[in-house]
Formats: C-alpha cells, structure tokens, sequence
C-alpha cells in the first residue's frame, strides 16, 4: 500500500511536471544556438525554474541563459577530447549534489519536482560540470607543478592563512574507500537528518570518527576558516549555530560538521601558530671557537635540512628539530624565533655548557586555538564498531601538505578551465534564430 502510494504521488509530480511545459506553445523551439546545437526554450524555462529555486544570485533569465550556453560549450569540448560519462558517474555527481541539502538523490528530486523542474534538467546540469571536470584535468593537469616552496608560502603568517573569522565546530570524518563509500554516505546523510544535540553528535563522533578529535566527542577549538579546505568553508558559511551540515566529501572520507560558534576575528592569534625549528648544541658554551664553529655551519646551510649535513659527526641528540605551537615553546625560544624569518639562525643561547646555533625551519599558521601535535598508535586495535584512529584525519591541525597542495592544483585548474571557456566562448559561433 505505502508503495502504491509513493508511485502514486511520484506519477502525479510527474505529470504536473510534463503537462504545462507540453502545453506551453513552442516550448521546444529552439531559442538560442551554439555552434549548430540548440538550447531549446524548454531548457531555458527550466533552468531559471532550477537557478530561481537554488537561489543563484544574479538575474536568474540572464544566468540561466549564459549556463546553458557554457554548457553547451563544455559537453562540445568533451566530445571533442572523447570523454564520456558513465551512468554511475553521473548519479554519483547528482548524489553528491543533493547531499549539500542533506538529501538524497529521489528526496531531491521530488524537492524540485514540486518546483516544476524536471529531473532531467538537473541530470544535465550536473553531467555538463562532470563533464568539464574531466576535460579540464585531462587537459591541464599534466601542466601543474606544485612545489614545496609554493606550499610553505600557502602555509606561511606571510599569506595570512590563520587570520580572519574564526569558526567553533565538532567534526565527524568517516575513512571512505570504494568498497564502502555508498556505505558511509548513507550513514553520513542518515546522521545529518538525525543528530539534533551536541551530546548527539559527542555520542556520533566517539562511535563513528576515525579522527583523533573523537575522544573529545569531535569537538575543536576556535579554529580560521583559511584553514578549511574549500568545500568546508563553503559549507560552515551556511550554518546557523548549532545546525549540523550535510555530509561533505573530502576524498578519502566523508566529513559531518555542527557549528558551534563564530568570531569575525582579525589578526592572526599566537596560538594559531606552530613553529617548525632546529636547535644544534655546540660544546664550549659561548666561545670564540664555538662562535666560529656556528658561523661554519651557518655559512654550509640554506635550509633546517641543511644542518643534518654540516653537522655530520655531532651526536644525535646534539641536533634537535621539532614541531610546536607556538603557545607550547620555551619563552628564551620563543623569543629568538620572533626575530627570525623563515630558515635565519640565531646565537643568543646557551643550554649548559652548550651553544645553541637557533634555526627556524618555518612558521606556519594552521593549528586550531589549543592544539597540541597529535600521536596516535595506529597499529592499536579498534574497538567494536570504531574505526581505526587515523592522526592524518581532522582539522585541529590545520590543512596537512597534501591538502593544500590539492588546493593551490584546483585553484591553478580553476584558473586553466575559466582561460579555456573563454577561448571557447569567443571562439563559437551563438545566435538566436
């Protein structure tokens, strides 16, 4: 009966969909042409139904005419490079989709459909941006160098990463593979629809996390949004306190996020600092031949690095490096480094009997307020239904190396697709019959 039902309602959204777009006069007509191919009046109708109901800033007749143009363009140049979408693929890229409404594929679908969009105008939108993805890669990927340096810089104090608005927030990060991501996204949406509490959401993340803010039932400090990836800054943008977002992708795991609090904050705070410096201790306190001898060193190095080479023969526990918030270093240390810039040495110590040749490696603003490094014991069991603590997992840290190189690779994409789209755009030939 409950199906009945359901096939009832859907055959009725259905035809309440079909029936006055048919009826419109020359809804199917072609309205403006690109390179031979035509965008009809019908899809035109439905993309300002789609874009108005998305809440797309802009005039949404302009927007939907200029989207479906590129659109075009797009699915042009992907049958030109011979790329072609698999049915998985793209119900894969309309699943994600409707999860940043918390909602499923048929859930979101009916959502538009009472709007009067009919699924497979979503279905193209989607498609075409798949589609674009792919030929955007292919095409420039091979062209992307990202290099250590470029992102250190990302990283540094010196691009701001760590300075304005300030986000309170619990995370949950579920490890996602191929064989089990159907499995976690259910999950991930079903917790989305269902958490209500901060104690809910604690209760969730000591269950369901693998990262290691789960013994603290997922809950971070303040914490920059710079140090979000991109897809989460979007998302905790859109949250009102103590609402829990819809699931959101992250590669190799699917993230659930509640917002907790939000600051317009400012400069960059010392305990979003971490400092990544060396220290190698000369015997002979501070002396004319222990001065010379980190003059040697310090002339042979460019980087921390470096040192392991021109202090070959100094015993291991003579070179000591570390990884520190700054807020968790010595203050005589912490002082010598607030001259410094990035790979500059100091001799204004002495430990013992010792000199002290002082070398910041780098200083970088990624740690949410408070955190410590994080060491877990990944060979460890997981308990019953836990999944193994993985320490590369969650955001107290800030972005790891190789987030932000996957950053700085889609904004150099972004960049290649928008110069190509152009070109492709000036390029064609549009007209309207």
């Amino acid at each position: 009966m409950r199906m009945m039902t359901f096939l009832s309602l859907a055959l009725a959204a259905l035809i309440s969909l079909i029936t006055p777009a048919a009826a419109q006069s020359g809804s199917f007509a072609p309205a403006i042409i690109v390179n031979d191919s035509a965008v009809t009046q019908y899809e035109l109708d439905q993309r300002i139904r789609f874009l108005t109901l998305l809440r797309v800033p802009g005039d949404p007749a302009t927007e939907a005419e200029k989207g479906l143009i590129e659109d075009r363009l797009r699915r042009q140049a992907a049958k030109a490079a011979g790329i072609t979408l698999t049915d998985q693929q793209i119900a894969a890229g309309m699943a994600e989709f409707a999860s940043r409404a918390n909602l499923e594929t048929e859930q979101f679908l009916q959502a538009i459909g009472e709007a009067g969009v009919a699924p497979e105008t979503f279905r193209d939108f989607v498609s075409a941006g798949l589609a674009w993805r792919e030929v955007v890669r292919g095409r420039f990927a091979p062209r992307i160098t990202i290099t250590e340096a470029e992102i250190d810089r990302a990283m540094s104090v010196a691009a701001q990463r760590g300075a304005g608005p300030r986000v309170l927030m619990s995370e949950i990060l579920m490890p996602m593979n191929p064989g089990n991501a159907a499995e976690i996204r259910a999950l991930a949406t079903e917790l989305s629809g269902t958490i209500r509490s901060e104690a809910a959401f604690a209760a969730a993340a000591r269950q369901y996390s693998a990262a290691p803010s789960r013994d603290q039932g997922g809950q971070l400090d303040w914490i920059p949004l710079t140090n979000l990836p991109p897809q989460v800054r979007q998302v905790i943008a859109g949250l009102a306190n103590g609402q829990v977002s819809p699931p959101v992708p992250l590669g190799n795991a699917m993230g659930l996020f509640r917002l907790r609090g939000l600051q317009q904050g400012g400069e960059i705070v010392a305990a979003n600092i971490s400092v990544d410096y060396a220290q190698l201790l000369i015997p002979g306190g501070r002396s004319a031949d222990t001065l010379a001898e980190a003059e040697r060193v310090r002339s042979e190095v460019d980087t921390c690095d470096d040192l392991y080479r021109a202090a070959k023969g100094y015993p291991a526990e003579q070179l000591l490096r570390e990884t520190r918030a700054l807020t968790q270093v010595p203050g005589d240390i912490a002082a010598e480094l607030a001259g410094l810039d990035d790979n500059e040495t100091s001799t204004g110590l002495t430990r013992g009997n010792a000199l002290v040749l002082l070398m910041l490696c780098k200083r970088s603003a990624t740690l949410a307020a408070g955190s410590a490094p994080v060491v877990a014991d990944v060979s460890a069991p997981a308990a019953d239904g836990v999944p193994a603590l993985d320490p590369t997992l969650g955001f107290g840290q800030g972005p790891s190396r190789a987030q932000v190189r996957e950053e700085l690779t889609n904004q150099r994409l972004a960049g290649f697709a928008d110069g190509y789209l152009a070109e492709l755009r000036a390029n064609a030939i549009i007209r309207t019959p």
